[in-house]
């Protein structure tokens, strides 16, 4: 296990370095220090920011020094956590391919598979969600299936539509809003990732997971419409496990 690295960031914020990889073990040791400074409620935490192999500390230096704040954090996170924890799968319905996924020929083809192979194994297990970023609610899935991995457009696009999702290398993501990228877009969710008016406006957190649910048009629209009237309810299935 790496050791963790404490490096300053301004005159009042830290950043603790995990390791040097995208890995679920180093994602689960951030989470897992996350639910510790949660439990602890330090009253020098103004807040936290994890990224895939990392978490920025923003504090208040009135309150606390930088080096005693690094030794508060270490000895704070080396107590462990092993508390059972919940695991919450949040599935996500996709339409996949034509003008909801325009790029889904391509992957096809770089890939050497055919459009239902593509669509088949990009829905065919839970993506952990390592962190969020870019735009408010996008999401940065891990664990996608290497057989899809396709390289982003040469030129981004100015503007996708909120909903799409699509395929980076060996990443795959949702756009929340409009909004321009470089991303394989394959498909598209009616669901809203990111809603201001909502309580939280942003739907997925670090540590869920994704699972997507092919649909057709007509699902599509539908889902769209209840979406737009409220009434649409995202089913999320909970799972015990142990990720720290």
């Amino acid at each position: 296990m790496d050791e963790i690295k404490f490096l300053p960031a301004g005159d009042r914020a830290l950043v603790m370095e995990f390791g040097q990889e995208i890995d679920p073990a180093i994602n689960a040791r951030i989470r897992a220090s996350l639910r510790a400074l949660d439990r602890a409620k330090p009253d020098y935490l103004l807040e936290t920011i994890p990224t895939y192999r990392s978490l920025l500390i923003i504090y208040d230096p009135i309150k606390i020094g930088y080096q005693e704040l690094t030794e508060e954090l270490r000895d704070l996170i080396s107590t462990g956590d092993e508390e059972e924890q919940t695991i919450k799968i949040v599935e996500i319905p996709v339409i996949y391919g034509g003008d909801y996924g325009p790029d889904l020929d391509y992957v096809a083809q770089h890939n050497g598979l055919d459009k239902e192979e593509v669509i088949k194994i990009h829905s065919s297990q839970d993506y952990l969600v390592y962190m969020l970023g870019f735009t408010p609610g996008f999401s940065y899935l891990g664990g996608m299936d290497e057989r899809i991995a396709t390289p982003r457009l040469a030129e981004p696009r100015t503007k996708i539509p909120a909903g799409s999702t699509g395929i980076a290398g060996s990443q795959t993501g949702i756009y929340p809003i409009d909004s321009p990228g470089g991303w394989q877009l394959i498909g598209r969710t009616p669901v809203k990732l990111y809603d201001p008016l909502s309580d939280p406006p942003v739907l997925l957190s670090a540590g869920d997971f994704v699972r997507f649910i092919p649909i057709d048009i007509e699902d599509y629209k539908r889902i769209e419409k209840e979406v737009e009237e409220g009434s649409y309810q995202v089913k999320v299935l909970e799972e015990g496990g142990l990720d720290g």
